[in-house]
Order: structure tokens, then sequence, then C-alpha cells
């Protein structure tokens, strides 16, 4: 089992208190993490605010481009991997993001893992691309996702898509890997077929042990129909960790958070489907001990990565202190 931290790149607001993003808190974070024996550290992908933080927030959050935080965290570390969880593709030009990440790839040494997805809320996405507000995203990440691993691989690309268009495009540096991975985000049966089909990881959120198990099983068979190895197919569910001296103390912590805010307002696209009631179930709330339980019951279910776990604190200080936790009192189990 291999894990992960997020950085707080596009949090404000939706995770952590406004003003709570810098360079300590993403930078440092993630060099902290290092130290700390973690894989990695992943940031999420925002453009602009969301409805819902404006009506209680009179102050704008900072969102902080995920690949080019990214670019300042591999010159401060040496060995982090650094994933994205995720970039949400329908907002990006895939020519000038295949660039980018090839670039960063090279430039880390190979260190990159591209978590890709249609992104948490529509709004964003009709904002940034009005003249598409009534198309399926869904359709427009097949294209995306397809025309991403030709610019990444191909000697010379082309493509000519309903969304996505390019001819005779020679691009260099290829990435330092030779396959660099790609994630797919989201909790979708079309997400599961997709993953089985062409993915490299699974990146869901907020998921029961049952529910890993059967979104592993499906993919193994999407997998099977493909003709391609499943075993090699990496599962890292995304969760929120709150560690507390019980399981009571870390239960009230999580519900005192904007997290638990957050997840609310995601009832109707990444977590539809999902009542209040089962967000503690569905994420690491608990005792040292009570982690270590149900990170087993994960691993059974057929997790092989916590890639990007979200501290819960409301503070820099704050995150240390859980991420200094969970190392030392939960990751040496596994």
């Amino acid at each position: 089992m291999k894990f992960g931290v997020a950085v707080p790149n596009c949090c404000e607001g939706l995770i952590y208190p406004v003003g709570l993003s810098n360079h300590r808190s993403i930078v440092d974070l993630a060099v902290k993490a290092e130290e700390l024996g973690f894989d990695s550290a992943w940031g999420n992908d925002h453009i602009s605010t969301q409805r819902y933080i404006k009506e209680f927030s009179k102050d704008p959050p900072n969102f902080f481009e995920p690949l080019i935080t990214h670019a300042f965290i591999a010159q401060a570390t040496g060995k982090l991997k650094m994933g994205t969880g995720i970039v949400a593709l329908p907002y990006r030009d895939p020519v000038i993001l295949a660039k980018q990440v090839s670039t960063l790839d090279t430039l880390s040494g190979g260190r990159i893992i591209l978590g890709l997805g249609t992104g948490a809320y529509r709004e964003e996405f009709m904002a940034i691309h009005p003249s598409w507000a009534y198309e399926e995203r869904g359709d427009l990440m097949d294209e995306a996702i397809e025309a991403l691993r030709i610019l990444l691989t191909k000697p010379t690309a082309s493509y000519d898509g309903k969304f996505i268009k390019f001819n005779q495009i020679e691009m260099y540096p290829k990435p330092k890997q030779k396959s660099l991975p790609l994630w797919m985000g989201g909790n979708s049966s079309r997400v599961l077929r997709r993953t089985g089909k062409i993915g490299d990881g699974w990146l869901p959120a907020c998921l029961t042990p049952d529910q890993v198990r059967s979104g592993v099983s499906k993919i193994h068979e999407h997998a099977r129909k493909s003709h391609r190895d499943s075993s090699r197919i990496e599962i890292g569910p995304q969760y929120m960790v709150s560690i507390g001296s019980s399981r009571e103390e870390a239960s009230r912590k999580f519900k005192r958070s904007l997290s638990y805010k957050h997840l609310v307002s995601l009832q109707k696209t990444t977590l539809k489907g999902q009542s209040p009631d089962s967000y503690e179930r569905a994420n690491l709330i608990d005792s040292p001990s009570g982690l270590v339980e149900h990170i087993d019951a994960l691993e059974k279910a057929g997790v092989t990565y916590l890639p990007a776990l979200i501290l819960m604190a409301s503070s820099y200080e704050g995150i240390v202190e859980q991420a200094t936790r969970f190392a030392k009192e939960v990751i040496p189990s596994f």
C-alpha cells in the first residue's frame, strides 16, 4: 500500500479556510510529506469560485493551478511523486496540456501521475465554455483522453473529433516515463468502463470497502473485454482524514469542518446517490487503530494506493500534525 497527501492548492473555501493556501501550506507541506515517508503529493483543479462558497464567504478563494504548483514542488523535493487529483480535462486544450505534462515529467525526472476527470462542478465548465453548455462532458472526456495518448506517445500526432481537432503535431520532449500514468477520476459507471478499457488507475472519492470491491470487479470485467491485464491498474480512492484520540473526537472534528459542507455540495455530482449520513463511513474518520482497521478492509477490497489524503485541519500547523500522526501511527501497519 502506498500513501499520498493532498496539498491545498485549490481547496480554499471547499476544504480549508480562505487565506490558508500559500507557499508554506502547499510546497512546504509536500516537502514535509516526503520527509515523513509519503509516496506522493496531489493537487486538484478549479478555475472559478463555486456559487455555494459565494453564499458564505465575502472573500474569493485562491486557486493555484496544479501543474505550475507541481513544478515548484518538484524543485523542492527529490523523489516525491506528484499527481493531479484531478485535472478537469474538459476545461483544457489537450495539445497545451500534453506539452505542459511532457515538460513537467521530463524536468521532474519522471515523477508525474496525471489524474483526469470532468470536474465536480458543471457550473465551472459552463463558465469556461458557454458555447458547450449543453454538451455531454463525458463525450468530451473520451475524445480528450484519446488525443492526449496520441500526443504523449506518437512521433507525429493528428486527431479529428467532434470537439478536438489538430493536425501533424510533432511534440518533444515526450514524457520521461515510457508510459505516463493516466488515472481516471470519478465514481460513475462510465468512469469504471473507461478505467478498465484505457486507464492506468482509478481515482474515485469517498467509497466504502463494499463500494470499492464492486467497482474493482467492474473495472476488471471491462479490462478483460479489452484484453488488458487488470492487475496493472492501480486502485486509488481519495478520502478525507480526521484523526482523533477516539472515533467520537475524530467525528466531531469532521462534522465541524468545511469539508463536510463541501461533501454536501457534491450531492448532485461526484457523490450522487450518497446521503450525508454516509460521509463518515465513506471516509477515514477514527482513532489511529480504527484507521488501520478501515484501511485493512480497503486493501482487502482491492485498494492498492491511498493517493490524495485530505487532512482535516484549519491551519498549516494542524495539517502537519495530522500528517505526522498518520505517518507515525498508521502507515507502519502497512
